[in-house]
């Protein structure tokens, strides 16, 4: 029997899910302060939170394997995306600043109800293209100036890409892996991301890597990748997955003040509204999908 109160449990689930979120979050930080292109932290980061995660998944759910072929073909497709999406993530970071990067990942739930009516083949609600209109506002805000020659830009636009192929990626997952528990979904994807850079990574491991610099991708991979997830999955157990998807819009505002903190990184009035319009977007579109449900 438990000697805990539903309120309780509730509140203690909503308080791992913040941490969760505020974990997610910090990873930008990574991206600044690791000495490693983003492929090579992705890497890295895969590869020590695939190892972790396969260690949780066997002690809490006994089997480390997946039900059948049709699943390992999902979960292989579902990696790749998740593995190119992780290294324009950190890319679009090094190229601008964590919070543009940040910024530009969230407009994926707004990609999330464009993309699922084209799947369908069904007409996109106004309001989600209205939505969508002040995304792209939003988004012309972070840019500096209009060229590709600019690093900034090109960061923006990685993080604009990274953001559609989370949204493909999270529109696939939830059709054909969601049957999985979070951690074991996480485990898999992790080991496909380290097994599809593995040949293009590995010359960058050498005895000239920094204990420091090891140090801080065995943070990244396990403080803040593994343990945020198993956090989240927990406190799914409890809290409505609703309030989970509008804690989650929160993370552009961690990210910014744990930048601003540890990096001195300072967003200007044109990254701060452009970051407003994004992320209220999000939230937007998180209300509504789940009122509908």
């Amino acid at each position: 029997m438990s000697l805990t109160s539903p309120a309780a449990e509730q509140k203690m689930a909503l308080l791992q899910i913040h941490l969760g979120v505020l974990l997610l979050g910090g990873t930008a930080l990574f991206s600044k302060l690791i000495p490693l292109p983003g492929d090579a932290i992705t890497f890295a980061r895969s590869v020590i939170a695939a190892l972790f995660l396969m260690v949780l998944v066997k002690s809490t759910e006994g089997k480390i394997r997946l039900n059948n072929a049709r699943d390992v073909k999902n979960g292989i497709i579902l990696g790749v995306l998740m593995a190119v999406h992780w290294v324009t993530y950190f890319l679009a970071m090094q190229y601008s600043t964590v919070a543009t990067g940040v910024i530009a990942l969230y407009t994926y739930p707004v990609m999330v109800v464009l993309f699922e009516p084209l799947l369908h083949k069904q007409k996109i609600a106004r309001q989600d293209l209205l939505m969508a209109f002040i995304v792209l506002i939003g988004v012309i805000l972070l840019v500096p100036e209009f060229s590709l020659k600019s690093e900034y830009t090109l960061g923006i636009l990685l993080g604009v890409f990274s953001a559609a192929l989370f949204a493909a990626r999270n529109i696939m997952n939830s059709r054909v892996f969601s049957h999985y528990s979070g951690t074991k979904n996480m485990m898999f994807q992790a080991m496909v991301v380290a097994i599809v850079l593995l040949p293009f990574e590995i010359h960058h491991f050498n005895s000239q890597i920094s204990a420091s610099t090891w140090g801080l991708l065995v943070l990244l991979g396990i403080v803040f990748t593994a343990l945020p997830h198993s956090l989240i999955v927990s406190g799914l157990r409890f809290v409505k997955a609703k309030t989970m998807s509008l804690v989650s819009c929160l993370a552009p505002l961690y990210s910014m003040i744990l930048a601003a903190i540890i990096l001195a990184e300072h967003p200007n009035w044109q990254t701060m509204l452009g970051g407003a319009l994004v992320v209220s977007a999000a939230i937007y579109e998180t209300l509504v999908v789940h009122k509908q449900k």
